[in-house]
C-alpha cells in the first residue's frame, strides 16, 4: 500500500525527532520534528472532537503560518480534506468557495478578519477558527481549542486514493474551480521535486510564496518535509525581510515567481550574504532570459524552471540549471513518468490528443501523469472537457523542438491575431524586458478597426523618464521582434495585476481597456 501525506509527516517524525523542522519568523516559533508532531496530532483530535470527519473540508483564509503548515498534515492524518484559499480574495470570491466547497471549519486570521467578519451571518452551518488575539464573538479561539486536544496520534483510516484537498484555480481568465488530487498524486509530486532539486535533511527552505497555492506547497513545503529539512515560514513576501531570512537563517533553496525574482534584484544585494543559497526553483509565469542571467550572476544561484498548472499538481516540465541559457525561452522537458504533446487546438469542443503537430508547430499543450488532478468538484462537464480522452487540456499555447524541450507561447485565450498574423505576448515581453528601464510588462491586443486587434504594451517603469518613443525605438532596433509584432501603444500603470502566484490577470488588464476606450 502506498504512503499518505500524514504517513510521509510520521515517518520523518520518527527519523528526525529532534531536528528542526519548523520556524514561523513573524511569531518566533521554533519547533522540532517531535514538537511539531504534538502540535498536528493535538489539531487533529480538535477537529474529531469539533465534529469534523473523513471526507470532511477544512478550509483556511490564511497567510504564511505555522498553523498553515499544521492544519496541512493534521486534515492529512484524519482524512479531512484540506482547502487552502487565497488570502487576497475578497467577499463575495470567499462566499463563492465557501458555498461550493462546504467546509465544516474554517480558520482564518486578523489580515482577512474584515472579509470573513462581512460575510460570516451567510454560513451559520460553518464554525470559524481564529489563529490571533482578539477573537471575534462569532468565532473560537484555534489555540484555545488544540491546546485542550489529547496530543496521541489518531487512528482515522487514510488511503493513498482518498482526496487529500480541494485547491482552486487562480482564476486567471474568471471563477475558479475545485481541483481535487488524491493522497498518492503529492506523494509523486513530492517525490519527483526531490529528485530534481535533490533535497536533503540538511536543507534550511524559505517560504515566502503563498502556501495556499501549489507551487510552493507541493513542489517546496511538502518536498522539504518528505526529506526531514527544515522550513522557514514569512508571513508574506517582503523583497529586504527574504534577504535578512536568507542571511540570518542560513538558507540553501527557495521557490519564487519571476516577479519575486524581479523585486529582489531591484535591492541592494551586497548588503547581505546570501552565499548560503544552493539552488533556486521559479516558475508559476514564465521568466524572461534577461531576468534569468541577471538572477544566476548577481545570486551565484542556480535555477530550475517548473511548469506547471494546479490541475497537475502542479509541476509536468522542468528546465535545469545547465539548460538555462542554452535553451533560454524553454520550460524544459516532461518530468518523470509524464507525458506533453503539442495537439492542433480546435475552434469548438477540446482539441485532441491524437492531432499531434510536428516540432516547432504551436498548438494546444496536453499533459498527462501520474499527478493529475481526479475531477474539478462540482463540475462535471468543465471536468469532462479539461480531461477529453484521458489527457489534461492545458490552454495554454506552445510548441517542442526538435530535442524534446516544451515553449510555452501564451494561453489560447491571450494569443493576439493582428492582420491575420498570430502575435504571442510573452515573445514581446521579453524583448521589452531587455530593456533597462523596464520593470515589468504585459502584452495583450486590443481591437481594431483595420487590422482587427493591435498589439499593445502595459509597462510599469524601472526609470521614471522613460517614454513611449523610447520604448518604440527600442523595438525597432531589436532583432528578435517583426515589425507587426510592435506594440502600437504603451500604457503606463503602477503595478500590473497579478494573483497570488504570479500571473499576471490579464482579464483586467482588458476591462481597464474598455473602460478607457468607452469614456
Amino acid at each position: 500500500m502506498y504512503v499518505t501525506i500524514g504517513e510521509v509527516f510520521s515517518q520523518t517524525v520518527r527519523k528526525f525527532p529532534k531536528k528542526e523542522a519548523l520556524v514561523d519568523v513573524s511569531k518566533g516559533l521554533r519547533y522540532t520534528y517531535e514538537q511539531w508532531e504534538t502540535e498536528v496530532n493535538r489539531l487533529a483530535n480538535a477537529l474529531i472532537e469539533a465534529g469534523v470527519r473523513k471526507g470532511d473540508r477544512v478550509s483556511t483564509v490564511l497567510f504564511n503560518t505555522s498553523e498553515l503548515a499544521t492544519i496541512f498534515f493534521a486534515c492529512a492524518k484524519i482524512g479531512a480534506i484540506f482547502n487552502p484559499i487565497n488570502f487576497r480574495l475578497k467577499e463575495k470570491e470567499i462566499a463563492y468557495i465557501f458555498s461550493d466547497a462546504e467546509p465544516k471549519i474554517v480558520l482564518f486570521e486578523k489580515a482577512v478578519e474584515p472579509h470573513i467578519t462581512s460575510i460570516h451571518e451567510t454560513f451559520p452551518h460553518i464554525s470559524f477558527w481564529y489563529i490571533d488575539e482578539d477573537t471575534p464573538n462569532y468565532a473560537t479561539n484555534y489555540h484555545e481549542r488544540v491546546k485542550q486536544a489529547p496530543a496521541t496520534s489518531p487512528r482515522i483510516g487514510v488511503s493513498e486514493d482518498d482526496i487529500y484537498a480541494i485547491m482552486y484555480t487562480s482564476g486567471t481568465t474568471g471563477r475558479p474551480k475545485g481541483v481535487m488530487h488524491r493522497h498518492r498524486d503529492m506523494i509523486e509530486q513530492s517525490l519527483i521535486c526531490n529528485s530534481v532539486m535533490h533535497i536533503r535533511d540538511t536543507d534550511r527552505g524559505l517560504v515566502s510564496a503563498p502556501m495556499f497555492h501549489c507551487a510552493e506547497l507541493h513542489c517546496c513545503f511538502l518536498p522539504r518535509v518528505h526529506a526531514g529539512a527544515t522550513n522557514i515560514i514569512l508571513h508574506h513576501f517582503d523583497p529586504k525581510q527574504v534577504l535578512r531570512v536568507i542571511e540570518q537563517e542560513n538558507i540553501t533553496v527557495f521557490f519564487a515567481a519571476p516577479t519575486m525574482w524581479n523585486m529582489l534584484l531591484q535591492e541592494r544585494l551586497e548588503d547581505y550574504d546570501l552565499s548560503s543559497l544552493r539552488v533556486g526553483l521559479y516558475g508559476a509565469a514564465p521568466m524572461a532570459p534577461v531576468l534569468v542571467k541577471e538572477c544566476k550572476e548577481r545570486l551565484g544561484i542556480d535555477l530550475i524552471q517548473a511548469y506547471g498548472m494546479t490541475e497537475m499538481g502542479p509541476a509536468v516540465t522542468f528546465l535545469f540549471e545547465n539548460e538555462q541559457l542554452t535553451k533560454a525561452g524553454s520550460a524544459g522537458r516532461a518530468c518523470l513518468n509524464h507525458e506533453i504533446r503539442i495537439v492542433k487546438p480546435r475552434e469548438e469542443g477540446p482539441s485532441d490528443p491524437d492531432d499531434v503537430l510536428p516540432p516547432g508547430k504551436v498548438g494546444e499543450i496536453v499533459v498527462k501523469g501520474p499527478c493529475m488532478m481526479i475531477s474539478y468538484y462540482n463540475r462535471e462537464e468543465a471536468t469532462t472537457k479539461a480531461m477529453y480522452k484521458g489527457w489534461y487540456h492545458s490552454g495554454d499555447l506552445g510548441y517542442m523542438d526538435e530535442d524534446g524541450y516544451l515553449y510555452v507561447a501564451d494561453r489560447v485565450d491571450d494569443m493576439i491575431i493582428s492582420g491575420g498574423e498570430n502575435v504571442y505576448p510573452r515573445e514581446v515581453e521579453d524583448v521589452l524586458y531587455e530593456h533597462k528601464g523596464v520593470l515589468d510588462v504585459a502584452v495583450l491586443g486590443e481591437p481594431d478597426e483595420t487590422w482587427g486587434e493591435k498589439v499593445v504594451a502595459f509597462v510599469v517603469k524601472k526609470d521614471p523618464y522613460l517614454t513611449a518613443e523610447e520604448l518604440e525605438e527600442f523595438c525597432k532596433n531589436s532583432d528578435k521582434l517583426a515589425a507587426y509584432k510592435r506594440p502600437r501603444a504603451y500604457y503606463f500603470v503602477g503595478a500590473l495585476p497579478r494573483n497570488a502566484s504570479g500571473k499576471i490577470q490579464k482579464f483586467l488588464l482588458r476591462e481597464q481597456m474598455k473602460k478607457a476606450t468607452s469614456s
